[in-house]
């Protein structure tokens, strides 16, 4: 497991309320969309990064994070695993302070760089299972 109970109980509590959500389209039949309207409904800013920079709930998109031009908290990545650690990469390149890769998504070599890097991180998790049990 990538990602005990504390550090996801830190990345969701403490690591700031700003996430880039990597691969957030305007397309509801995919899970990043919902699980960036979960994490709205939990006080969190959602960015969407897509090669579309589609406009979703209300957040302007960007085509990377690069071109986001305000700070970064957190970086919710939604792509396969094989592109997952170029995302990392630049998350760390960005200055967020922390990465979560999805349900599925898994990428051993990007999880150390990234943790070698002093950020947090969890892999194949879901912020959107995970912010609801922080009340219990």
């Amino acid at each position: 497991m990538y990602g005990d109970e504390a550090t996801i109980r830190k990345i969701l509590t403490e690591s700031g309320d700003t996430w880039a959500v990597v691969g957030l389209s305007t397309n509801p039949s995919r899970a990043a969309y919902g699980v960036a309207e979960v994490l709205q409904r939990f006080g969190k800013r959602v960015v969407p990064v897509h090669p579309k920079a589609e406009t979703v709930h209300g957040e302007r998109g960007y085509a990377s994070l690069a071109e986001i031009p305000f700070p970064v908290d957190v970086v919710d990545v939604f792509v396969n695993s094989a592109l997952a650690g170029g995302v990392a990469d630049e998350a760390v390149a960005k200055g967020a302070k922390a990465v979560w890769f999805q349900l599925g998504v898994v990428d051993e070599e990007a999880y150390a760089r990234t943790r070698a890097e002093g950020l947090d991180m969890v892999m194949d998790r879901c912020p959107a299972i995970e912010i609801p049990r922080l009340g219990r």
